[in-house]
């Protein structure tokens, strides 16, 4: 049986929609993984590590030594101060597991966790594991921005933590300085914790990227999560990362040696090789995924959807209604049937599910041809 704490989550929408998008032979334009291989130079990074020996047994459990130096070299310019490697970074089994550290390190039973609505899944589980209440913001379409108001309602006596991820899966928004400002506020008034998921920190089209722990009062009080997976196209490798202070990196860490204790040594290896030579990939970035998206977002349009231009990440949200096809859930049943497009119905990132009815979730982390072939099925369905 399902524990009590996990029964209302279920089977992941995920989980759902890429088994029927198999069976169907659709297109999966639902599941956020990129179609092409990682970078060869990290791969035979981690090849050459395996062939040297060495990487057998155990690493240490934050990490290893000079993959733990690498972040602190790379993070120490993003977030204006020196970092220690060893008392504030913490290598994770990909950003999930560090979620699920941070939370479970944090926050006690009976505490509160403000997220932002619509709100990757693994962030009320994270919440439901640690024994917490949700408080739930919605950001709405068009403009998905945060409401002042319905923010600092969510703050009170009982507040612990609030997740912040920017860019933002799956509205594709950059907070800007407003919005983060007023987050750092209300943490500092309420003395909250705050826990940022920043996995698409590269993937920026429009405005910048501003880390959270670098606003006024903060330092001391956000854990900053990231990962490889996404920037390199290596999201099977699972290799993440918490950057905290010494109190809050002991507080996770409390966590991770019960989770996974450590990560695998040979992806640890690969790693330090993209973070000490993958610059020109990160350069690279955003303006690889700006025409994916360009040309993703025409497509909709010309197939009679409504999408949000996505300011960063790989998801575009789209409204459906003009097709009348009931709501989102039976829109992507019938994506997958008659089009043969998988999607995400993104009610179920959101606490009241008819926020995202109207909407309609795809990932342009694909080849060119891949999504003008998804494009000319969905136009032709239509």
């Amino acid at each position: 049986m399902v524990s009590r704490r996990l029964a209302p989550f279920g089977v992941t929408i995920f989980t759902e929609m890429t088994a029927l998008a198999r069976q169907a032979g659709a297109i999966d334009l639902g599941q956020g993984y990129p179609s092409w291989e990682g970078p060869a130079f990290v791969k035979e990074a981690a090849t050459a590590a395996m062939r040297a020996g060495n990487l057998d047994q155990y690493p240490p459990m934050a990490g290893l030594p000079e993959l733990r130096r690498a972040l602190a070299d790379q993070y120490a310019g993003r977030l204006g101060r020196p970092i220690d490697p060893d008392s504030e970074i913490t290598v994770t089994s990909g950003c999930t597991e560090a979620l699920a550290a941070a939370f479970l390190g944090t926050v006690d039973e009976g505490d509160e966790v403000v997220l932002i609505d619509p709100s990757y899944d693994a962030y009320p589980v994270g919440a439901a594991l640690a024994g917490a209440t949700v408080r739930r913001v919605a950001l709405r379409k068009p403009r998905f921005r945060i409401d002042p108001d319905e923010l600092s309602a969510a703050f009170g006596p009982h507040t612990r933590a609030i997740v912040v991820n920017t860019p933002h899966n799956p509205s594709g928004r950059v907070f800007d300085d407003e919005e983060l400002t007023l987050i750092a506020a209300l943490c500092v008034r309420h003395d909250v914790i705050a826990i940022t998921d920043e996995v698409y920190e590269h993937m920026v089209f429009d405005g910048t990227h501003r880390h959270l722990a670098t606003f006024d009062g903060m330092a001391d009080r956000t854990i900053t999560l990231s990962s490889l997976g996404k920037t390199f196209s290596l999201t099977g490798w699972k290799v993440g990362w918490a950057i905290a202070p010494p109190p809050l990196t002991a507080a996770v860490r409390a966590a991770h040696q019960y989770l996974t204790f450590t990560v695998p040594t040979p992806v640890q290896a690969g790693a330090i090789a993209a973070l000490e030579g993958g610059a020109a990939v990160i350069e690279g970035l955003a303006d690889h995924y700006r025409a994916k998206r360009d040309l993703l977002c025409h497509g909709l349009e010309r197939a009679g959807l409504t999408p949000t231009i996505p300011e960063g990440t790989y998801f575009v949200l789209a409204d459906h209604s003009a097709l009348g096809i009931g709501d989102d859930r039976a829109f992507c049943r019938w994506l997958i049937e008659e089009a043969g497009v998988a999607a995400i119905p993104p009610s179920v990132f959101y606490a009241d599910p008819a926020e995202g009815h109207d909407l309609v979730r795809f990932a342009f982390c694909k080849d060119d041809d891949v999504l003008t072939a998804a494009i000319d099925r969905l136009a032709g369905a239509v």
